[in-house]
């Protein structure tokens, strides 16, 4: 009953948040401040640990087809349909749960146990769809962004590692990115960043706006916000993957 309980209460929320907007300028300029911080304030993440994942992929394929009859081009295919297909999108989303559901969950919580919610509400204000639409908004849009950045880093981490550590020649290497390439795949995987990109700012906006107590509740909320959503993003990456791909 309980999860039918906070189901129902989620979708109350979504209502209210994505009812018609006070004053349009306003969510717009607060859409901006939220693209800011949390999408470009995330790329520096996304470009490091795509490089470390991409050196790391290349080395274990190329360790794993290191039989004489596979082809040395099957290590670049490798890395950059892992890259698309799965880590880019599923993986760097459990990810950024850890990152941006928490912030999101931590500004909501605390503006509600110091009660500043309830002053915006007390004023008129639509207090779901200020706080929330525009985070989820710029969470949806920064994704797909966020996706790219992350197959290209990857790409290029494991065009430097794979040499310097001699697995795998350059040459060799961009031959087996270009191999037997499906761009459906980029098509996909940005289907999936748009849906996780929604389902890692609601459901922490959904913990955040709940909160009761003090700042303990706020910890435990976080913490409960980026479980919630990981499980989530799970299952609805075997869903889709299920419907858009098989």
């Amino acid at each position: 009953m309980n999860l039918f309980f906070h189901i129902g209460r989620y979708f109350l929320l979504l209502k209210r948040v994505f009812g018609r907007p006070e004053k349009s300028r306003i969510y717009l300029k607060q859409l901006f401040k939220e693209v800011d911080n949390l999408g470009v304030n995330s790329v520096w993440i996304v470009v490091i640990i795509s490089i470390f994942i991409g050196g790391i992929m290349t080395i274990q394929f190329a360790y794993s087809m290191s039989n004489p009859i596979y082809p040395k081009t099957l290590v670049g295919l490798g890395t950059r349909d892992t890259l698309i297909l799965e880590f880019s999108s599923t993986m760097l989303a459990l990810i950024m749960a850890g990152k941006i559901g928490s912030n999101i969950t931590s500004e909501i919580g605390t503006m509600r146990v110091t009660e500043q919610i309830d002053s915006l509400e007390i004023m008129g204000i639509n207090s779901a769809g200020f706080l929330i639409l525009p985070k989820i908004v710029a969470v949806v849009f920064i994704f797909p962004f966020l996706f790219i950045i992350s197959v290209f880093f990857g790409l290029i981490g494991g065009l430097v590692t794979g040499p310097v550590v001699g697995v795998i020649s350059v040459t060799d290497y961009l031959k087996g990115i270009q191999f037997l390439f499906y761009p459906y795949y980029v098509t996909f995987s940005i289907i999936k960043s748009l849906f996780f990109g929604f389902i890692v700012a609601s459901i922490p906006a959904y913990f955040g706006y709940h909160v009761q107590g003090g700042a303990l509740e706020v910890g435990k909320a976080s913490t409960n916000a980026v479980v919630n959503t990981n499980i989530f993003i799970l299952l609805f990456d075997l869903i889709l993957t299920r419907l858009l791909l098989t």
